[in-house]
């Protein structure tokens, strides 16, 4: 099933909690609890819902000296902007590059390539 039908099939309590995990982008079990003014019961039900459809990810932390999670909207990756990566319709030479020569040839045609793109 693909992520737009699980998201169709969700109860309204949990399109509220994904609606604002997806707008903070990130945020602990205790939290998402009293934004959403739940209790902790109806919270964790609605947070391992979205979880086993495959919306979020939650990941254990300690959070104000409890131990908690950290919950966070899982990405489609068909929103994922790869243009960041591109420089007219040159790829990054730089991706997974841990140094840069500032002073490369390489280097130097990227940057005026990106320059040139700008006007």
């Amino acid at each position: 099933m693909s992520t737009a039908d699980e998201e169709a099939d969700l109860s309204e309590d949990e399109q509220a909690g994904l609606e604002l995990i997806r707008q903070i982008g990130g945020i602990h079990q205790s939290d998402f609890w009293k934004e959403l003014d739940v209790d902790s019961r109806k919270g964790s039900r609605i947070l391992e819902s979205l979880e086993e459809k495959g919306l979020i990810e939650r990941e254990k932390t300690v959070y104000e000296g409890h131990n908690t999670y950290y919950i966070e909207p899982v990405h489609d990756p068909r929103d994922l902007d790869f243009s960041l990566l591109m420089a007219g319709d040159m790829l990054s030479p730089f991706i997974g590059d841990e140094e840069i020569d500032a002073t490369s040839d390489q280097f130097s045609q990227y940057i005026m390539t990106l320059a040139y793109e700008e006007y």
